[in-house]
C-alpha cells in the first residue's frame, strides 16, 4: 500500500474515533499525522471533509437536541470569523500557527484538568458566546479546527455534557458545511483530491461510531476530563510537529 494512502487512512481512523467520542477534534487529530507528509492545503481540505462527514454521522447516531437560542450566537460569530480563516489559509505560516495554538492548549488544558473544581464563567452572555464562535469559525477556515475554542468555552461555561455536545455538534456541522463549500469555491479543494476523499470517508466510519458509543456511557466528570485530555494531547502533537521547523529557522 502506498505510504501516503496509509497515512491518510490511519489519520482518518484516529480522528474519526476522537470526534465520535468528544464531538470535535477531527482536524486536530488528523493534522497531527497528516501535517508531516501532506501539503498544507491538501491536509486542510481532507481535514474539513472528514470532520464534516463525522458530524453528519453524529447527527444521526448521537442526537442531543437543538436549542436555537443557545446555538445562534455561536453560529453568528462563526459565520463572521470563517471568511478570515479561508483568506488566511493560503498565506498562513503553518508551523507558527500550530506552535502558538499547541502551546496554548498544553498550558491551559492541564491546569483545568487537574483543578479540583473547574472555574465557571458566567459573564459575557451571548456576546461572549459569539466571540467563541468567531474564533471557531476562523480556525475552521484554517483547516477544520472549528470545535477547539467553542469546546473549551462551553467547558468553562459549565454546560452539562449533553448540552455541550448539542452546541458543539450543531455548531461544527454548520461551520464545516460552509467551510467546505468555501474550499470548493476558492479552489482549495480540487477534483484531484476526490480519490483521497473517497478513502477518508470509509476509513473514519466505524471508529466514529465506536467513539460515539463510548460517549453515551460517560458521566459528566469523565466527559470533561476526556475533552481536556484530548485538547492537551492535540496541543502536544502540534508542538511536536511545529517546534523543529521553527527552531530550524533560527
Amino acid at each position: 500500500m502506498d505510504s501516503l494512502i496509509l497515512i491518510v487512512i490511519v489519520g482518518a481512523a484516529a480522528a474519526g474515533f476522537v470526534q465520535g467520542l468528544s464531538g470535535f477534534g477531527f482536524g486536530l487529530t488528523a493534522m497531527s499525522l497528516w501535517a508531516w507528509t501532506l501539503e498544507p492545503r491538501l491536509a486542510a481540505a481532507l481535514a474539513v471533509f472528514g470532520a464534516l462527514t463525522g458530524q453528519i454521522i453524529a447527527a444521526v447516531s448521537v442526537r442531543r437536541g437543538f436549542n436555537l437560542r443557545r446555538l445562534l450566537p455561536f453560529i453568528a460569530g462563526g459565520l463572521a470569523g470563517l471568511p478570515l480563516g479561508v483568506y488566511v489559509l493560503p498565506r498562513m505560516d503553518t508551523p507558527l500557527f500550530k506552535g502558538l495554538l499547541g502551546l496554548f492548549l498544553v498550558v491551559m488544558c492541564p491546569l483545568l484538568f487537574f483543578a479540583p473544581r473547574l472555574p465557571r464563567i458566567t459573564v459575557g452572555g451571548r456576546a461572549a458566546d459569539a466571540l467563541a464562535g468567531a474564533a471557531g469559525g476562523m480556525m475552521g477556515g484554517l483547516g477544520g479546527f472549528t470545535g477547539v475554542v467553542p469546546t473549551l468555552w462551553c467547558t468553562l461555561r459549565g454546560f452539562e455534557k449533553d448540552v455541550q455536545r448539542a452546541v458543539i455538534q450543531n455548531f461544527n456541522l454548520a461551520m464545516l458545511t460552509v467551510t467546505f463549500i468555501s474550499y470548493l469555491a476558492t479552489g482549495i479543494a480540487t477534483r484531484q483530491m476526490l480519490p483521497l476523499f473517497a478513502i477518508v470517508a470509509p476509513a473514519m466510519l466505524i471508529p466514529s461510531l465506536l467513539g460515539a458509543r463510548l460517549y453515551l456511557g460517560m458521566g459528566e466528570t469523565v466527559f470533561r476530563k476526556v475533552v481536556l485530555g484530548l485538547l492537551t494531547a492535540s496541543g502536544a502533537a502540534m508542538l511536536v510537529s511545529a517546534v523543529p521547523v521553527l527552531l530550524g529557522r533560527w
